[in-house]
């Protein structure tokens, strides 16, 4: 065909164009998607899969967590590392019995590893849904039986759970309360937590010591323990204990927290009834109270914790009135003079005035300040609501010392003394408490 003139060339149909330019464009969009893929891998791209796993042999784990932040290729890459015998036998350390590491303090080695290691799983599956990232790292870990509630035959010696715990903290550190709630859901139906829970809090205290012990370990180990911020344990212990009614939330709390022997760690369960005890036996029941009495433990009412405490005093039998007013010490002032207020608003005045006197023996006996034990009274004595009703508390009290005095005198002249002759040593206290309780009230009156 002759060309039209002022023209040097043969036009082309824009059909073919377009068609021919589609189909450059997908080639070119392939081989950038390619090379994209190829780039993210840097000069690994050059290494067969083989040599790649071999130089992360020779990475610490946290140059590993490092390495993929990466890109998501490094990372995919890491993850199919993770899952292979030979990263699990690198990664999955378990010398949860070998507590003394040559040139290790006791037990710091493998907790800062499974430490590394939550980091890395953490940085790995940042892209998956929770549900697929607890699924993805189950997965990983379930092989490694001391991480387990019944999986290892010497818990007492193991630093299995500790080590399941320091993972999950950092595993989880930052994730907002909804993927904290899948979290532990997830560890309930694994650990069948709640069953086991449902177990010893409706049998007899002690009938399943073995189990009370496991689940005791379980729950500080993995899921109290390693937190920094009270808002997180408060979180967790309140996930613990909100499913069971209050009754069962005392027992429980008493197994998880409770005095337990030094022999066997078994929960001590007639060390309230039987004598006073020391500080070491009730602190981490105070601990735990004044945990669920802060203000970031918004799931509790000041209500709920007196109540809580109420039902604790009583676990298994009712406790002698010194370990309980020990207990409300260490608690804490708000918690202590909410829990006599309570008594004083409810017209248990008898109650209150007995309480006021086990308040002056503790402070004597362990050597706290006695003013502060005259102040709570004075501040218990302003929640009466008539000053007739004060009067009757503050004579109660007068009544309570004597009767408490003339009881301990009668057990002292009835001549039935132990080895460590309890009974006059009970009546010195009480007689220097009180002496030093009215000492004060001078002190503050003149």
């Amino acid at each position: 065909m002759t060309s039209t003139p002022g023209t040097s060339y043969t036009s082309i149909p824009n059909q073919k164009y377009r068609c021919r330019n589609r189909r450059s464009r997908q080639r070119c969009n392939t081989l950038d998607a390619d090379s994209q893929s190829l780039s993210t891998l840097g000069y690994f791209q050059t290494l067969p899969l083989e040599i790649f796993q071999m130089v992360l042999n020779y990475l610490s784990v946290k140059d590993i967590s490092m390495l993929s932040m990466v890109s998501k290729t490094i990372s995919n890459r890491l993850v199919n590392y993770i899952s292979t015998p030979s990263g699990n036998r690198r990664l999955l350390l378990q010398d949860f019995h070998n507590l003394e590491l040559p040139g290790k303090t006791e037990g710091s080695y493998i907790l800062e590893h499974y430490k590394s290691l939550g980091l890395l799983l953490k940085r790995c599956t940042l892209l998956l849904p929770t549900k697929d990232r607890l699924k993805y790292i189950h997965k990983i870990l379930s092989e490694v039986s001391c991480f387990k509630l019944n999986g290892c035959p010497s818990p007492l010696h193991c630093l299995g759970l500790q080590c399941y715990g320091v993972f999950l903290q950092i595993l989880t550190a930052g994730w907002d309360e909804l993927e904290c709630h899948r979290v532990f859901n997830f560890l309930c139906e694994l650990s069948n937590l709640p069953r086991k829970v449902q177990t010893v809090v409706s049998s007899k205290p002690g009938s399943a010591r073995k189990l009370e012990l496991r689940i005791r370990l379980y729950c500080r180990s993995v899921l109290l323990n390693h937190w920094i911020h009270r808002s997180d344990s408060a979180f967790w212990l309140t996930r613990i204990l909100k499913p069971w009614p209050m009754v069962n939330q005392a027992r429980l709390l008493y197994i998880i927290f409770g005095p337990v022997s030094s022999l066997d760690g078994h929960v001590v369960w007639q060390k309230m009834i039987e004598g006073p005890t020391d500080e070491t036996s009730l602190k981490g029941l105070a601990d735990a109270i004044k945990l669920l009495y802060d203000t970031e433990a918004r799931e509790w009412t000041a209500d709920d914790v007196i109540s809580l405490v109420d039902e604790l005093s009583v676990v298994p039998r009712e406790w002698l009135m010194e370990n309980n007013a020990r207990l409300l010490i260490l608690s804490g002032n708000n918690i202590c003079f909410t829990f006599m207020a309570s008594k004083a608003v409810n017209g248990r005045a008898v109650e209150l005035a007995r309480f006021t006197v086990f308040l002056a023996l503790v402070c004597e006996k362990d050597l706290y300040c006695m003013d502060w034990a005259v102040k709570m009274m004075q501040k218990v004595c302003k929640v009466f609501s008539t000053p007739g009703e004060r009067n009757n508390f503050l004579q109660c009290v007068e009544n309570a010392f004597a009767h408490m005095i003339m009881d301990m005198l009668q057990a002292v002249l009835s001549g039935d003394r132990d080895e460590e002759d309890s009974s006059f040593l009970n009546l010195f206290h009480l007689v220097n408490a009180q002496a030093n309780f009215h000492k004060e009230i001078l002190y503050l009156t003149m």
